[in-house]
């Protein structure tokens, strides 16, 4: 993601997705040191907005149940292998096998109806 322009898409190919993670719960009082400025205060403004408050209301829907899924009923809680590389292609494994499952359960709901 480079330093200027849309800092609140990423994507590759046809269409991007918007990304909103809020960079604080309001619990602090005052600044965490090193948290105002930069991508902390653009995404802030993008949250007070009503379409990024909506975007967001999606997150809990779109994202939160994959997590749940992976932790829970995969019991997969922890990386098994160091290293920054090795955990995102563990992740990718992890997400692949998770979209081939609901494919899975899509197709065999598919032909049972």
């Amino acid at each position: 993601m480079s330093r200027s322009g849309d800092r609140g898409a990423r994507g590759r190919g046809r269409g991007s997705v918007q990304v909103l993670v809020p960079p604080d719960a309001k619990k602090r009082k005052g600044a965490r040191p090193g948290w105002d400025g930069g991508l902390y205060s653009f995404m802030r403004r993008v949250l007070a907005t009503d379409l990024g408050a909506g975007l967001y209301r999606k997150r809990r829907v779109m994202i939160e149940p994959v997590f749940g899924d992976v932790k829970f009923n995969r019991r997969i809680d922890r990386f098994q292998r160091r290293g920054r590389s090795a955990c995102r292609s563990e992740w990718r494994l992890i997400a692949a096998t998770h979209n081939l499952l609901r494919l899975q359960a899509h197709t065999m709901a598919a032909t049972a109806a």
